[in-house]
């Protein structure tokens, strides 16, 4: 197996490429716990799923299980710790070096202290708050759960959820949409209000 300051080192330079939220977390964690970040070679994002390339020569992919298994790599011996991360509402990715599972990353958005007012001031109003997210369904319904959200749809590709964005349309729902990555983009089009975080 992999130590975690090896695991930290791949892991974080393999991010250093990644435009994606989370990134900078992985990033930032990694050099807070001394790693010597490098340059990725052959770097890759798969939308929805996670990012590739090469660190030190080897070959590894950082990101959720649908990433892992369509390469044919064996999540199962990690599953239970991945289930407990996310019970505890982490994102959960997982880390691969030559094509062997080698381990987990959870990174939790911390919840603003403002958020659960601003959700009781929607739901006086009427609001219904959707969490729509390409994260795992155990992860966010911890945090909606927290939260008081009314509806969750999770583990949806990017591409999808401008089409979750028509239902709610089409159910005669007015849609107002909060989004914080590019992938958000065609979803805030297609909203009535598109918010760009």
């Amino acid at each position: 197996g992999f130590g975690e300051a090896t695991l930290l080192r791949l892991a974080g330079s393999l991010e250093r490429a990644s435009e994606h939220p989370l990134a900078a977390a992985i990033v930032k964690g990694a050099e807070s716990k001394g790693a010597v970040l490098v340059k990725p070679e052959d770097f890759a994002s798969v939308t929805g799923r996670g990012v590739t390339g090469r660190v030190d020569g080897r070959q590894v992919a950082l990101g959720n299980r649908r990433l892992l298994e369509e390469s044919g790599v064996d999540t199962a011996p990690l599953r239970t710790r991945a289930d407990t991360l996310r019970a505890e509402g982490q994102t959960v990715m997982y880390l691969t070096v030559d094509e062997q599972a080698a381990g987990l990353l959870g990174v939790a958005d911390p919840i603003k202290a403002s958020t659960p007012e601003a959700l009781k001031v929607l739901h006086e109003e009427g609001v219904q708050v959707v969490m729509l997210t390409g994260d795992n369904r155990t992860t966010a319904q911890a945090v909606a759960d927290r939260l008081g959200i009314d509806r969750v749809q999770a583990e949806v590709l990017p591409e999808q959820k401008s089409e979750v964005v028509r239902q709610l349309q089409a159910e005669g729902h007015i849609v107002a949409m909060a989004g914080d990555g590019i992938n958000d983009a065609p979803a805030l089009a297609q909203a009535h209000v598109g918010i760009a975080m």
